[in-house]
């Protein structure tokens, strides 16, 4: 779990993805189409995979991917962050991190 929450607060919006999952891929273009460049964990390339999907599960995440941490808070899955935006919730959060 300490691993998770170092790469977690990398950077001020951080998504922990597969890079084969198209939910992983429609949040980060979600991120890019809100002017965010988030940082990309594509954990099935980490040999601690396994071990990363326990963490990001006992942290709350309703599934382990996509992951999204935001100020090194965790935000959720895709139900989670599509909710948020389709709310207008989703965009005072990221102000801080625009490019």
């Amino acid at each position: 779990m300490d691993k998770v929450m170092r790469m977690s607060s990398e950077k001020g919006v951080v998504i922990f993805t597969k890079s084969s999952c198209c939910l992983s891929y429609a949040v980060q273009v979600l991120f890019q189409d809100l002017g965010v460049s988030p940082k990309i964990n594509e954990i099935d390339k980490d040999p601690e995979c396994r071990e990363i999907e326990k963490a990001l599960l006992r942290l709350g995440c309703s599934k382990p991917i996509p992951a999204v941490f935001i100020g090194g808070k965790l935000v959720g899955s895709t139900n989670e962050v599509m909710s948020m935006h389709l709310s207008s919730s989703l965009v005072p959060l990221v102000k801080p991190y625009l490019c």
